[in-house]
């Protein structure tokens, strides 16, 4: 699609009370007329639009706001994970859509990290310990020579590979494509028969974007099929794991413990039994958001936004279809 034009385009950003405007939005304002909107003004304000930021990357305005984006030329998610906005219309219209792929993958793999070593290192227990201001001396685990699946092999997987390797832990991936010779991964098995490569695994890691392909992937089969001494980690979606069933398996040691940064809802309700779960280890998702990275998402948008005014090719480019931007782009 051909997005260059001789005229100034009109940009709306889709804000909230709970995120501040982009800390560059003088440079964003010289390059486009912007109008800063809410979910509530998003109808009106879209009217009329070329470009369209969702900065509030959680909210779920879009959809009743779309009949409305006549003129739409370009939406940018200010986030990894695009699938709440994959309705099928906008999937259908051909719009061009692109995310923050890459700025959050060094972040969640170091997260990752830090939640298998303080599985491996007891570090909730001993934290548990000090509470009760009990001494007492454990013997804990090597995470070196310990075997991790890695469910998802675009860029946060990969960057989650190379770190765990990096520590000693032998890595296998799963995704679409099964191969023998991935630069990452080495092996990379089929992630729709992930009951049949979880056996074995000391951690499984779920890093893939939310499709209907991966949408409830880890359930009640393949948390039977996972050792009892397996540690699960989730930093994709709450709705890759069926919650109720996991709940299950940590209460009755189907598996050893999870490591959990999203949920099925969020924030997660008082009432979840995870909350009281000992061996169930809590975050806000939070796995990537490092010190400076509103900074970062903003930087990323600026480059594409002086991509759309020039003509030139926008970076990070989702296919609709797959959900997700394909390592080639």
């Amino acid at each position: 699609m051909d997005l260059s034009t001789t005229r100034r385009p009109r940009l709306v950003i889709l804000t909230s009370d709970k995120r501040a405007d982009p800390y560059n939005l003088e440079e964003i304002q010289a390059l486009a007329d912007v109008v800063l909107t809410d979910a509530d003004g998003l109808p009106d304000a879209i009217a009329d639009a070329d470009a369209l930021l969702l900065w509030d990357f959680f909210s779920r305005a879009l959809p009743d706001a779309w009949p409305r984006a006549s003129r739409l030329r370009w939406l940018h998610v200010s986030s990894a994970g695009v699938d709440h906005v994959l309705f099928d219309e906008l999937v259908a219209s051909g719009l061009p859509i692109t995310n923050a792929h890459g700025f959050f993958d060094q972040p969640i793999a170091e997260f990752v990290l830090a939640s298998v070593l303080a599985h491996v290192k007891d570090l909730h227990g001993s934290k548990e310990l000090q509470r009760a201001r009990v001494w007492r001396h454990r013997e804990t685990g090597r995470a070196a020579g310990q075997r991790v699946l890695v469910i998802g092999t675009g860029g946060i997987g990969r960057a989650t590979a190379r770190l765990l390797r990096a520590a000693g832990l032998d890595v296998t991936g799963a995704g679409r494509r099964t191969r023998q010779d991935d630069p990452d991964f080495g092996t990379v098995v089929d992630s729709a028969r992930l009951a049949e490569h979880v056996a074995g695994m000391d951690h499984v890691v779920m890093a893939a974007p939310l499709t209907p392909q991966t949408r409830g992937l880890i359930d009640a089969g393949v948390l039977a099929a996972m050792e009892p001494h397996a540690h699960l980690v989730n930093i994709g979606r709450g709705a890759h794991v069926d919650e109720e069933a996991l709940i299950e398996a940590l209460r009755g040691g189907q598996i050893a413990a999870a490591s959990l940064d999203v949920f099925a809802t969020e924030p997660l309700p008082p009432e979840s039994p995870l909350w009281d779960l000992d061996n169930a280890h809590v975050s806000a998702h939070m796995s990537g958001d490092v010190r400076g990275w509103q900074d970062g998402l903003a930087d990323i948008f600026l480059d594409n936004l002086r991509r759309f005014t020039s003509g030139a090719p926008l970076r990070n480019l989702v296919d609709p279809v797959r959900g997700y931007v394909p390592r080639s782009s």
